[in-house]
């Protein structure tokens, strides 16, 4: 079974965030740039389940420029086989993203989708709901669990009450949860092997989908300064300031 794993190249989670001065974007310069957290789980599950004799190859794909290859080459040595870029400079939205997607699955012909339920720059949490829809594949969003067997796969999902297991025909598509597993770190070894490995170029424009986004980033600015804390003399002060100044009773 062949396993499709998409990456996005993020800002890396330890970086504190700078707005540009014209609050149009984020600033990138100088920033370190890593896989999306949520996706790096879903490359460690792929390869788990390759080590479980389950999968048999495990193909990464992300959509960007060339600085995105160096997402893919962490991915490589995380155990993944083979490696796709989708070039292109544009600035896509989920759905944009989700339709390249659904080409390159048309294409790979893949037993299973695992990508990240969100990424921690757009927080979106949508692109692999519209890839399932695009493909008309079932949806397994939320993983914590992951468990294939017979032909199918049964899914461990969070949801506000609590966990469901929803069962999957395959092909299917999996997002990932923070709980579904620890991602291994890379080993020298496993780096210099990822180096060899083939990594494809293609350029978005070949897949036929109309890249202009129908999103427009209207502006971006930090989140507001924290205020410092005030004592009060006793509760009376207390619920006066939160009916007055807090207005939260």
């Amino acid at each position: 079974m062949k396993i499709l794993v998409p990456v996005k190249r993020a800002i890396d989670y330890n970086v504190k965030v700078r707005v540009k001065a014209d609050n149009t974007a984020v600033d990138l310069t100088n920033t370190k740039m890593s896989i999306n957290p949520f996706c790096e789980i879903a490359v460690e599950e792929a390869v788990r389940l390759k080590e479980k004799g389950i999968a048999t190859e495990i193909v990464v794909v992300s959509i960007g420029d060339k600085a995105c290859q160096e997402q893919i080459r962490t991915a490589l040595a995380l155990g993944a086989d083979r490696g796709l870029q989708i070039d292109t400079a544009d600035s896509l939205d989920s759905l944009q993203v989700a339709k390249l997607l659904s080409k390159v699955v048309a294409e790979e012909q893949p037993g299973l989708v695992i990508l990240g339920k969100q990424s921690i720059d757009s927080d979106n949490n949508q692109t692999g709901q519209m890839l399932a829809a695009l493909t008309g594949m079932p949806q397994g969003t939320f993983a914590s669990v992951v468990e294939v067997a017979d032909g199918k796969v049964q899914v461990t999902r969070e949801i506000d009450g609590g966990l469901q297991t929803v069962s999957l025909s395959m092909p299917a598509v999996i997002t990932t949860d923070l709980r579904l597993n620890e991602p291994r770190y890379a080993t020298l070894p496993n780096i210099m092997k990822a180096k060899r490995k083939p990594l494809d170029v293609k350029a978005a424009a070949d897949y036929g989908v109309n890249l202009t986004s129908n999103v427009k980033t209207l502006k971006v600015e930090p989140p507001a300064q924290r205020k410092g804390g005030v004592k009060v003399a006793d509760v009376a002060e207390l619920v006066e300031k939160l009916k007055s100044e807090a207005k939260v009773i």
